[in-house]
């Protein structure tokens, strides 16, 4: 698929996932997090990065300390923070002493640029607001480390809208303080992309060609990404903005989808080299750093983007790519991945896992696996998230499903006195490679238990599953008009890890099980997770 040159002006990206996006709800990231997702950023090309203000907490202030330390390629460090107090010098004020003393090279200074703000919020005159916004930006650009100050025209859409003559006021206050950029911010979110083009060509228009704009925007309307593309084609050198669009309230724009687009739709040019293909990788990352859950709609790096379901979409996908796919997933370092449900046809049977089990032709197994498939998610299941045990299934319609145990019994006793905690013992009883293996295990709850005496049983004669960990366990309800006796899905993903390293994981594994007793149900999704991993490990019972 041929996508536009970049042969536009360059874009600068300026990320401030480190502080911005940790005003999200549950969002909250460790000193360690931050530089690595420092060095995350700088990887991929991003030009700055906003790691928090200095004043505000002792994790940011170590923050400046640390990042000192990394051997940046590209990205720049910026410290964030508001204008000087009013009434008191720029020198004499706290927050003005922190950020020079960051030593990052970039400072970021916001200000007041609606005058709703100045008179009702700071409660200070138009004229002494004019002045903080000058003070500070003269006294940072004079840091003995500042190489670039940066004014962030707070609510400036707003402002706007509401007294032009005054926004423009604050945005030369900036400039003769020496901003090298003006950042025009929705900060509320709800602007239009139609004002944002309009007002970001007045405001070139009036300041000059030499004064250099940039966006910052939030989602509240949803319009984040819409509004930031059109300030960029109205004038905008930068866009703000944070990974994934994590933020306050309905959050930021997400850079990964500004990106994107800007270079693979627009033609403009951003970040460095070929780093475009680092857009996924760092939004997961950015994903598990802040124990966030992935959301797989996400434009270019969600896991369903490129993921094709109904079989006519399938068929066609196989022969054309771009028939039903707007950019090849390669080129922003995700995959195409098929489907499989009731709702497929038998060639998603084969462009999933065709090659893998040499079956693209055999249409009669295809059909076969199919119909079983569209039996079992009528009875509650759900292959779509579940790969290890949809090839359970085909091993199992070929024949060729590897019996590694038997199962003659499990047994799970939760015991609760009074008001003590309640205690949970699990027994399992197989045999296998000949031998009986009848094992129980203590744990912190039913499943907890269960996995351990499976384990028990197990471990001496396939040591490889002690590298399978649970890493997310999902359970819901199927049919809920069957109230507390009803069906329920679990479904599970473990980790699979080198010598149960925690930071060597090689892949996973999703499996499901579905049952009116919630504890069989997990059992069903452990023993599928422990069998595909013994078929993908032992070389004997490969297909």
């Amino acid at each position: 698929m041929n996508t536009p040159q970049a042969t536009k002006r360059r874009i600068e990206i300026y990320d401030t996932t480190l502080r911005d996006g940790t005003q999200g709800e549950g969002v909250n990231l460790s000193l360690v997090d931050k530089i690595k997702i420092t060095q995350l950023l700088d990887s991929v090309g991003v030009d700055f990065v906003e790691g928090g203000y200095p004043l505000s907490n002792p994790k940011d202030e170590a923050y400046f300390r640390e990042v000192q330390k990394l051997e940046l390629k590209h990205a720049k460090v910026c410290a964030f923070g508001m204008t000087r107090r009013k009434d008191i010098a720029a020198a004499d004020d706290a927050g003005m002493q922190a950020l020079v003393g960051s030593g990052a090279p970039v400072i970021t200074i916001v200000g007041k640029t609606w005058d709703l703000h100045v008179d009702e919020v700071l409660r200070v005159s138009r004229d002494e607001n004019l002045a903080m916004i000058r003070d500070s930006l003269t006294f940072c650009q004079a840091g003995p480390d500042c190489e670039v100050v940066l004014y962030d025209a707070e609510h400036f859409f707003d402002g706007y809208r509401a007294n032009r003559d005054y926004a423009l006021a604050t945005l030369r206050a900036a400039i003769e303080g020496g901003a090298s950029r003006l950042v025009l911010c929705d900060t509320n979110g709800g602007s239009m992309p139609g004002w944002v083009r309009d007002t970001v060509t007045d405001v070139q228009n009036e300041l000059g060609p030499d004064v250099q704009l940039a966006i910052h925007t939030h989602n509240d309307a949803g319009l984040a990404v819409a509004n930031s593309l059109a300030a960029v084609d109205a004038g905008a050198v930068q866009v703000q903005g944070t990974i994934n669009g994590i933020g306050e309230r309905c959050g930021n724009v997400d850079i990964t989808t500004v990106v994107a687009n800007l270079r693979l739709k627009m033609g403009y040019d951003c970040l460095t080299g070929e780093h475009l293909d680092g857009l996924t990788k760092i939004s997961r990352a950015v994903y598990e750093r802040a124990n966030l859950g992935f959301n797989p709609g996400q434009p270019y790096v969600g896991t369903s983007a490129f993921a094709h379901k109904g079989g006519m979409h399938v068929h066609a996908v196989q022969r054309i790519a771009h028939s039903y796919e707007h950019v090849e997933p390669e080129l922003v370092g995700n995959e195409r991945r098929i489907l499989v449900s009731e709702l497929s046809g038998a060639s998603n049977i084969s462009a999933t896992l065709g090659e893998k089990f040499s079956i693209q032709d055999d249409k009669e197994l295809q059909r076969k696996v199919l119909l079983r498939v569209q039996d079992l998610e009528h009875q509650g299941y759900y292959f779509e998230a579940a790969q290890a045990s949809f090839e359970l299934l085909l091993y199992g319609a070929m024949g060729k499903l590897p019996t590694f145990w038997e199962l003659d019994h499990y047994r799970c006793v939760i015991l609760r006195r009074g008001q003590d905690a309640p205690t949970t013992e699990a027994t399992v009883k197989l045999s296998t490679q000949g031998q009986t293996e009848h094992r129980v295990a203590e744990g912190d709850g039913p499943v907890n238990a269960l996995d351990g005496a499976l384990r028990k049983a197990l471990k001496d004669h396939y040591p490889q599953i002690m590298d399978v960990h649970l890493a997310d366990y999902k359970v819901r309800v199927v049919n809920p008009t069957a109230e507390s006796a009803a069906k329920v899905r679990v479904i599970a993903e473990f980790a699979v890890r080198e010598n149960g390293d925690a930071n060597s994981i090689t892949r996973h594994i999703s499996t499901i099980g579905v049952n009116e007793n919630i504890i069989d149900a997990s059992w069903q999704a452990i023993a599928d997770a422990f069998r595909y991993h013994l078929i993908e490990t032992t070389t004997a019972v490969k297909v």
